[in-house]
């Protein structure tokens, strides 16, 4: 089952078009292999930026861990029926207000396991209805299984970007 045309704003698109068709399989998957490429970077290495402006790794991966916890909210209250329109965030906000430099990145690798496994648990329990159900978050109408596959195309995305940017100089 994977969202169709119409269940998320087609920005999305970028997130859910590199997400296999078991979303939830895809997650624990991606729990390992993001574990273990996170697990490689020294402490040092956190503060790293590959060029001025650009997030440090600890920045990009507090944004992924934030970006889930805002998503998984979304999802949690669609799926509990919210008829409440969502507010949308400031992702550069988020993280120049984060502290991400004075955390350990062992710390914050550890609290993005937590929080994914945590999550996994939540999407388990969700059946076929729910997983349909909709709401609204930033002025735009999204499924409860497409937030599911853009948090999973957004961890993808970043993943990809820290192995090809930050790791590869």
């Amino acid at each position: 089952m994977r969202p169709k045309q119409g269940d998320y704003n087609i920005y999305y698109d970028r997130y859910i078009s590199l997400i296999d068709d078991d979303v939830i399989k895809v997650l624990k998957t991606q729990l390992q292999t993001s574990l273990e490429l996170l697990n490689q970077i020294n402490e040092e290495k956190g503060n790293y930026s590959y060029e001025e402006g650009k997030w440090t790794i600890k920045e990009l991966l507090g944004h992924v861990i934030d970006t889930e916890r805002i998503f998984t909210y979304r999802a949690l209250s669609f799926a509990r029926n919210e008829k409440q329109s969502l507010p949308g965030f400031e992702q550069d906000e988020y993280v120049a207000n984060g502290n991400f430099s004075s955390r350990s990145l062992e710390e914050m690798i550890n609290e993005f396991r937590l929080v994914r496994e945590s999550n996994i648990i939540l999407f388990e329990s969700f059946d076929a209805e729910i997983l349909n159900r909709r709401g609204t978050a930033s002025d735009n109408e999204v499924t409860v299984l497409a937030l599911i596959f853009i948090i999973a195309g957004h961890e993808k995305h970043h993943m990809k970007i820290l192995k090809e940017r930050y790791l590869n100089s």
